[in-house]
């Protein structure tokens, strides 16, 4: 009996919660306080806001898992005991990490664990190892899917059991940013600006363009236009049935630093994908009217990961964003007339004319896009 295939999306606001069951998630991640990936690119949730996105999870039947995924120093473990009570009062799914010190306190609380991408999972026997602390493994992001799928063979040969007592899952990425580092584990920014990415502190060095300066003649070089250490996002929306084929059940989607139009277009785009492929109905026509759509939020250019067996990079030529549609601010809400349903708003900035597309984002329910027909 196959196992059933698990949409994970990222969190990074209460608006992104919405957009993320909006668009059919089955389960979302999200981090707290400063021990997790992205502590210096969002505003990170509070201790206080896990009881709030559990509820709103419960109420919706999808998952929450809580990333604790950073490098954890001496003075991190009074916080990380914090955060682990609160997460074991509220009954969080998982833990996201990779410091053997989450593992081991998550074991003694009974709290199930992800083991992250930024332990460089490669292998059979280190997924049989990391069985002893958790019920799931995020491989590295560089393996191919001819590996994945020897691997999650092998857990079904050998009926590899995570500490649950259930056959271990592969959680895999399918969309989003990719790092130019091994699985993430990149040290540039902490060496140019004390500022570590693995402590969720990225100053994004990495995204600029650099020149090449040969320090005999101090002749420059640039490399053909592109930004040399900046990856093109991972899509595998051409690929999606491959990628499922492998054996990987929990499917993840990069962008919890991105804004809930991103997580409700990408998260409905896949969900419509996994559901057309469980059906037999996928087709390559249907995945490229996704890719369409798939192109108007947030993105640097897209191609496959190491998926295929590539083996570089490719590289974006943007500084910035190629999302084929702009997002420009023009106001907020000031009044809802409930029993009329009518909506007041300001706006502050720029104009709106019939035609134009119009984004309402909010905390308590997600996101509105409607077209205006009329002014």
């Amino acid at each position: 009996m196959k196992q059933k295939i698990e949409l994970l999306s990222p969190v990074g606001s209460f608006e992104n919660l919405h957009a993320a069951i909006q668009g059919g998630a089955d389960a979302i991640y999200f981090g707290v306080e400063q021990l997790n990936m992205r502590a210096k690119s969002i505003n990170s949730f509070s201790l206080d806001d896990i009881s709030r996105i559990k509820a709103i999870c419960s109420q919706n039947n999808i998952k929450a898992y809580i990333t604790l995924n950073t490098v954890m120093y001496e003075h991190d473990m009074q916080l990380l005991k914090t955060i682990l009570k609160e997460v074991k009062n509220q009954e969080i799914d998982a833990v996201i990490a990779a410091d053997f010190a989450v593992m081991e306190f998550c074991k003694q609380l009974k709290i199930p664990v992800h083991v992250s991408t930024q332990a460089n999972v490669s292998n059979i026997e280190s997924v049989k190892f990391f069985a002893n602390f958790s019920d799931a493994v995020v491989l590295a992001r560089e393996l191919t899917l001819k590996q994945v799928k020897q691997i999650t063979d092998e857990i079904a040969r050998k009926k590899i059991k995570g500490i649950s007592g259930e056959l271990m899952r592969i959680e895999v990425f399918i969309h989003g940013a990719l790092c130019m580092a091994i699985s993430g584990k990149c040290y540039l920014s902490l060496h140019s600006q004390n500022s570590s990415a693995n402590r969720g502190a990225c100053a994004q060095n990495c995204r600029h363009a650099y020149k090449v300066r040969d320090m005999e003649t101090g002749e420059e070089l640039m490399i053909d236009n592109e930004y040399i250490m900046s990856p093109k996002d991972l899509c595998t929306i051409n690929i999606l049935d491959q990628v499922i084929e492998s054996g990987a059940t929990i499917l993840k989607i990069e962008g919890r630093g991105k804004g809930p139009e991103y997580v409700y277009t990408v998260t409905k785009s896949y969900c419509q994908a996994i559901e057309e492929i469980q059906a037999g109905t996928y087709t390559q026509e249907k995945s490229e009217a996704w890719k369409i759509e798939l192109n108007k939020v947030y993105n640097r250019g897209f191609w496959e990961g190491y998926y295929l067996g590539k083996q570089l990079g490719e590289w974006t030529i943007n500084p910035g964003s190629a999302a084929t549609e702009k997002k420009v601010y023009v106001g907020k809400g000031s009044n809802y007339f409930s029993k009329i349903k009518v909506g007041e708003f300001i706006l502050e900035s720029g104009s709106i004319a019939v035609g134009d597309t119009l984004l309402v984002t909010s905390p308590d329910y997600g996101i509105v896009k409607e077209k205006l027909i009329y002014w």
